[in-house]
Order: C-alpha cells, then sequence, then structure tokens
C-alpha cells in the first residue's frame, strides 16, 4: 500500500514490522527524505484492532508532536496524573504529576496510535505490505518473506516483536539474552463500561492484584492476578465482575461500572533484554530488542524512544556515511531500558503478593504492604515513584 517499490531493487531500510516502533520509525525516516519498506506480517484490520497499551509518557507525546504524528493524541488523548492504591489498610491516591518531574501520561489506546501512524505514515508516501511475514534476515542485508520473496535494504530495522525474525538473527549471531520470568500473570480484560475510577486503580488483596486502567469514556481496562496457565474461557462475565469486586473492595469503596467483557487474554509477566540491539546492518527496536512486563505501562513508549533515536542514527549513516551514531544507539538505549526494567521490577514487587499462609509468605506480604506504606507516607519515595513512572 502506498508507494510500490520494485523490491529487487535496493532501499535505504527496510521495516520488519508496523507495530508502534516500526511506524514510529518509518514515518521518521520519511521526514528525512529517507526512502523505506514496512514488512507486516498481519493484516490492517488486526494492526490496527489490536487492543493494547494506552498509557504514553510525555517524552512520546513530544516525540510525535515535533514530528506532526501527534494529531490524534492532542485531539482524543486526555492527561492523566494520579494513581489510587487500595489494600486492606485503605485506600490513597498519588498525584504523581505534582511530583517528580511533574509529568504527566496520556491515555491514548494503542490501537488508535497505530491507526493514525499508519494512515500518516502511507500519506506520506510510504509503503507497508501487510501479510508478508518475514521467514529470515540475512547478513548482507535481505530479508526473506514466506512466498519466496525477497526484499534487500542497506540496513535492516527489526521492530517485528521478541518471536519475530529480527531476533531468531540476532541469536544465530551468537547475541545472547537476559531474561527474567516473573511468575506472574494476568487476566486482562476489555469491557464496553466507563471508568468506575479517576485514577489508575492498582488493589492489593490476598486473592491477588487487580487493576483498573481507564482506555475511553466507555471503555475500560481491568487486570486480575491469576495463575500461570490459567485458560481465559474458565472466567465467565459473572466470575470477573465478582472477582474484581472483591480485590477492589467494592463493599467498602464502592461499586464498579458494569458492561459487556469486550476481549479477555492472559498476559503472562516476562522481560528479556537484549545485550545488544544490532550490528553492522541488522538494528532492533521494540519487543525485537527487550520485553518488558506490563507493570508499568513501559513498553509502548521505550518503542518510541527507540525509533527516535534510530531514525538519527540511520540517517547519519544513509545521508552522511557516518556510522557512528549506529554504535552510540546501543549505548543510548541500553542504560534507560534497564532503568525503565528496574522500575517495572520494583512495581511488579509492589503489585504481586507471595500466595500461601506459610512463614515465607507472611514474610513478603509483609515487605510488599511495607513498599505501599513508605510509598504512601514518603515524600522522597513518592518524587522517585512520579520520576521513574512517567520517565524513560
Amino acid at each position: 500500500m502506498g508507494k510500490r517499490f520494485d523490491l529487487r531493487e535496493q532501499v535505504g531500510v527496510v521495516i520488519v514490522g508496523a507495530g508502534p516502533a516500526g511506524l514510529v520509525l518509518g514515518n521518521l525516516l520519511l521526514e528525512r527524505g529517507i526512502d523505506c519498506v514496512i514488512l507486516e506480517r498481519r493484516g490492517r484490520e488486526a494492526v490496527e484492532g489490536r487492543a493494547r497499551a494506552g498509557f504514553l509518557a510525555a517524552h512520546s507525546v513530544r516525540v510525535l508532536t515535533e514530528h506532526g504524528l501527534g494529531t490524534g493524541v492532542r485531539e482524543r488523548g486526555k492527561p492523566h496524573s494520579t494513581c489510587l492504591f487500595r489494600s486492606d489498610q485503605g485506600e490513597f491516591t498519588l498525584d504523581y504529576g505534582r511530583l517528580g518531574r511533574r509529568e504527566v501520561h496520556t491515555v491514548h489506546p494503542q490501537q488508535e496510535l497505530v491507526r493514525d501512524l499508519v494512515a500518516e505514515y502511507l500519506r506520506r508516501g510510504g509503503e507497508l505490505r501487510f501479510g508478508a511475514r518475514a521467514e529470515e534476515i540475512l547478513a548482507d542485508g535481505r530479508v526473506r518473506v514466506r512466498g519466496g520473496e525477497e526484499v534487500r535494504g542497506r540496513y535492516i530495522a527489526g521492530c517485528d516483536g521478541r518471536h519475530g525474525a529480527a531476533r531468531a538473527a540476532q541469536a544465530a549471531r551468537g547475541v545472547r539474552t537476559a531474561h527474567r520470568d516473573h511468575r506472574v500473570s494476568w487476566l486482562a480484560v476489555l469491557v464496553a463500561a466507563p471508568p468506575s475510577l479517576s485514577a489508575v486503580g492498582y488493589a492489593l488483596h490476598r486473592r491477588g492484584f487487580a487493576g483498573h486502567m481507564a482506555r475511553t469514556d466507555t471503555v475500560t481496562r481491568y487486570y486480575l492476578q491469576c495463575p500461570p496457565g490459567t485458560d481465559p474461557a474458565d472466567w465467565s462475565e459473572e466470575r470477573i465482575w465478582a472477582e474484581l469486586a472483591t480485590r477492589m473492595r467494592t463493599g467498602e469503596f464502592g461499586p464498579l461500572r458494569q458492561g459487556a467483557v469486550l476481549e479477555k487474554t492472559v498476559v503472562d509477566l516476562r522481560s528479556d533484554v537484549l545485550e545488544s540491539p544490532g550490528a553492522d546492518r541488522l538494528w532492533l527496536a521494540g519487543d525485537a530488542a527487550g520485553l518488558i512486563s506490563p507493570s508499568a505501562a513501559k513498553g509502548a513508549n521505550l518503542a518510541v524512544l527507540q525509533a527516535e533515536l534510530l531514525a538519527r542514527a540511520l540517517e547519519s549513516a544513509l545521508s552522511h556515511g557516518d556510522e557512528k551514531g549506529l554504535d552510540q544507539y546501543a549505548a543510548d538505549c541500553l542504560p534507560r531500558v534497564w532503568r525503565a526494567h528496574e522500575f517495572s521490577h520494583w512495581m511488579s514487587g509492589l503489585l504481586h503478593g507471595p500466595a500461601g499462609d506459610d512463614a515465607e509468605a507472611r514474610y513478603g506480604r509483609a515487605l510488599q504492604y511495607a513498599r505501599l506504606e513508605s510509598l504512601r507516607t514518603s515524600r522522597a519515595h513518592q518524587d522517585f515513584f512520579a520520576e521513574n513512572y512517567t520517565g524513560i
């Protein structure tokens, strides 16, 4: 779709994957006059309809706005600056927009952002091939697509997730991955109901974590901690609402606005980081370069950051013959990625206490509540939280 290249000819950058990382990167490259092609294994409807994250950090909004990609965020996004925590010790609200760097999030569903990015990329004359699954990425800059086609680029940008061809190519080169399985799963539920809270809601309970995240005026995302291996089909609407009521303590704090369940999936909280996001012709961004657990809403924001840095480096290489920026890309990215992972890991420890009633479980839950009490009472702790919660 969009401009059609003769893919027997070499293009500047072949981008594999049309998620936030690939689409932001493609738009930034076109803005710089660099020809590129995006290959996406799924169809357009699936790409634009997949409900994912919804919180954009101030840095992400700045990148989108500065490069003409922020119209939808500006028109439909809503600023958000408060977290609400519930436990058997009560409830408190943290206005993180008045703390730390005094930055806020913008609530804007990822599927709407993706639709905007696709439309703008095509408007700018970019080529985006849906249904083009990259099977293999070769060291000489060729991408083999299912069906026999080959696409050649001076550089390849791997933005196709942790199970994609770019990650596989890096593994084949011997690039190692640091990995953690948090041994926690969430039932992620999207419901046709207005938000029940004015804040992001985090509920700590002996039965497990529950979360409330606004998406639009008519749609809300909820999370319920569940055992790994849970089948979403085992959770009826009645069971979902009953469990949310218990964990979010609606008897004490008021009822939730209910509606039909639009979607329910199980998310296993896992994290990994490649020791290097690329070399030579192949450079990775987004989940391909590292997967972060959703505990602190960092995934899409890291993708935008990496796309911005990689676009700058590729422009320097292609327009000026200077590849030093590509080497600097890794040096710029990895410290920020690890800081985001550290905070996400801390957040996971705050939200998820151990099950059971043995001495070790009681000790773990006591530490969990000590973290929560420190966040409630310590201004220094609140400033730390605010800076890391909103920042990359």
